[in-house]
């Protein structure tokens, strides 16, 4: 056995540590560019000015990328399986980055659209990650662990804002906003995810359950035995070859999911609005802007950016409150209460932002309003991150059959790429012509996401696929989607008493309990 094979951690812990590296892809590009956007050598290589609407293009054509690249992961991991699909993405995510690395190295002209084509063709492979990882995940995670995985593998999300942010920040610091390698270096740091999870994806299963969906039951039985010995494994592959069986006449194409007549419509506007309305929880806007909201509220520029350091800091230390109750409470009452309260907190600084820009016609120090402010975003960050980061990715595999998985996680992506594209699109418009009023269209937006989550998502953790699926037949019978009229308001909650994990179908677990 060669020194590469030999395992220093179980197959399952490899698979999370797997996911969550290629998660923290999304939030490194995040982190990385809230300060290249004010290096003013980037700015002059780019030809555009800091308050240039061209500023936000050049973040959000990413987004547009993501979108693309969602739908053509997901129709390769359906065609050739899940780590072909990841692979290909990763490599893809590295091209894009050399891509924007190298613009204005050693010449001029053209900087600017190489630099755009480099963050589409990184947001095509990103994208793709974002659509195939969950799914990869939650085939290989059991019905009452799927909300934690996925919240776990999310926290690891955040850590890779931070370790963006941490990197930008300090090459600020040290080499000044007028160095070029002050922001060439953050860009081709993210080298080191795409090139680690490259080297060892040829560790890792591919999903039985897509080996069994494409008929190839020897190649099944070798990945459960992988994961689980040969004696396991085998009671594993028939329950496997149960749920083929019953799911066979469940075949989902696209059409299904987006026509209103399609038998798939319902549970596709689920997942499209969790989606709109993460979005519309403005912390796409936060993430990457992060810096200028504290400027809104009164710090300078330098302070402003060690506390959103500080911002980025306990916000994945909070994401630990997600994993730990996202399938003790569920994920509807998270969604519901985050969005009232970052509704609430958005509110607040709309007024204190109205007090900082008004500080000394007022009289009033500009430490008594920033410091709350700062407690205000600081809590409003933790609520999103415990609310909103991981729900809406996590919904659609509990709501479509495995044969439909991708192809709904795809649909996912491509609307929070659309919807991320217009949010980043239009947040720095809206800082240099609403100023503070910023934050009052986000308060409004907040509670449009908590009215309709509380009106029409149901709950749909600690069941089933099956389960879940008695909903939407319910919801069709009595046409209605409210989810106080469905099934005597049943999905309001999670359900009551121990579930029996394991059994068939969608219930059975593929990577048990991780004891």
């Amino acid at each position: 056995m060669s020194w590469f094979n030999v395992s220093l951690m179980d197959k399952k812990r490899e698979i999370v540590l797997f996911s969550s590296t290629a998660i923290a892809l999304y939030g490194y590009d995040q982190g990385m560019m809230s300060l290249i956007n004010t290096n003013q050598d980037y700015l002059s290589t780019m030809g555009i000015a800091e308050e240039d609407p061209l500023v936000g293009i050049i973040v959000s054509v990413y987004y547009l990328g993501c979108a693309v690249g969602a739908v053509l992961a997901s129709l390769l991991a359906d065609k050739t399986g899940r780590k072909p699909s990841i692979f290909v993405c990763l490599t893809v995510t590295s091209l894009g980055n050399l891509l924007m690395f190298i613009t204005g190295l050693g010449f001029s002209t053209g900087c600017m659209p190489l630099f755009i084509i480099g963050r589409i063709i990184m947001g095509l492979g990103v994208g793709g990650i974002d659509s195939v990882i969950p799914v990869y995940s939650s085939e290989l995670n059991e019905d009452g662990g799927r909300g934690k995985a996925l919240a776990q593998e999310f926290q690891s999300n955040i850590f890779g804002l931070n370790m963006a942010f941490a990197i930008n920040l300090f090459l600020t610091i040290t080499l000044g906003k007028m160095n070029q390698w002050a922001w060439r270096t953050p860009i081709i740091a993210m080298q080191i995810y795409p090139i680690l999870l490259l080297s060892f994806i040829y560790r890792l299963p591919e999903t039985p359950r897509w080996f069994v969906y494409h008929e190839r039951d020897n190649d099944a039985k070798e990945a459960l035995n992988d994961i689980y010995g040969e004696d396991e494994g085998q009671s594993k592959f028939e329950e496997l070859k149960s749920a083929q069986e019953e799911e066979s006449s469940q075949i989902i194409n696209y059409s299904d999911m987006l026509r209103p007549s399609g038998k798939s419509f319902h549970p596709t506007v689920v997942t499209i609005m969790g989606q709109v309305n993460q979005a519309l929880t403005g912390y796409g806007a936060v993430s990457v802007y992060g810096p200028q909201i504290f400027e809104l509220l009164g710090f300078g520029v330098r302070n402003a950016e060690y506390l959103t350091l500080g911002n980025y800091i306990f916000y994945f230390f909070m994401m630990t409150f997600a994993w730990l109750l996202i399938d003790r409470v569920g994920r509807r009452i998270l969604m519901v209460g985050g969005a009232l309260g970052i509704s609430v907190c958005f509110a607040i600084l709309t007024l204190l932002g109205g007090l900082a820009m008004n500080c000394e016609q007022l009289g009033i120090p500009n430490l008594a309003v920033s410091i709350p402010g700062s407690i205000v975003l600081y809590i409003a960050t933790a609520t999103f991150g415990i609310g909103w980061l991981s729900q809406p990715w996590l919904i659609p595999t509990e709501i479509y059959p495995s044969t439909a998985r991708a192809q709904g996680t795809a649909i996912s992506v491509v609307i929070w790429g659309l919807a991320n594209f217009a949010v980043t699109l239009l947040t720095p418009i809206g800082f240099n012509n609403l100023n503070y009023w910023l934050f009052l269209v986000f308060a409004v937006t907040n509670a449009f996401a908590a009215w309709w989550t509380w009106a029409y998502s149901p709950e749909t953790g600690g069941r089933s696929f099956e389960e879940n699926q008695t909903f939407f037949e319910d919801a069709k019978e009595h046409s209605t989607w409210r989810v106080s009229r469905v099934n005597n308001g049943e999905f309001r909650h999670m359900p009551k008493g121990e579930k029996d994990d394991g059994e068939d179908g969608e219930r059975a677990p593929l990577l048990g309990n991780g004891s």
